[in-house]
């Protein structure tokens, strides 16, 4: 009796982490057609400005996408604990952890620079 509902319970949480990972590759996904879309619009436009609101719009996707592939993982490891997948896991959350830090930390400090306030003469004040 036992067994069996240990199955059912891994066999619905391995459904579980297949439908986490593939919400992190469908963001990804989006994240991609955005950015081709906003690249399209800035080439056919011939803006001469950045690319830095492409790029952030992309680092954002890119950072939910880490966050829900991490999730995965944890399902994956939670359901068959061995202490090669707990160091597997260990060495996969602390590079997506790093990389959505960097991610999240670009974001601010280009969000910060990006909000310009306007001195009372009409010029840019200093960034």
């Amino acid at each position: 009796m036992f067994e069996q509902i240990e199955a059912q319970v891994r066999a619905g949480v391995e459904w579980l982490r297949l439908l986490v990972e593939t919400l992190g590759a469908l963001v990804i996904a989006a994240g991609v057609v955005i950015v081709v879309v906003g690249l399209a619009r800035h080439l056919l436009a011939q803006r001469e400005g950045s690319f830095s609101p492409i790029r952030l719009a992309f680092a954002r996707y890119l950072t939910l996408a880490l966050e829900l592939q991490l999730a995965a993982d944890i399902l994956s490891t939670s359901v068959a604990p061995t202490w090669d997948r707990i160091g597997k896991l260990a060495a996969i959350a602390v590079i997506r952890t790093a990389l959505n830090y960097f991610l999240s930390k670009e974001i601010r400090e280009e969000g910060v620079a990006g909000t310009v306030a306007v001195a009372p003469t009409g010029a840019a004040a200093p960034r």
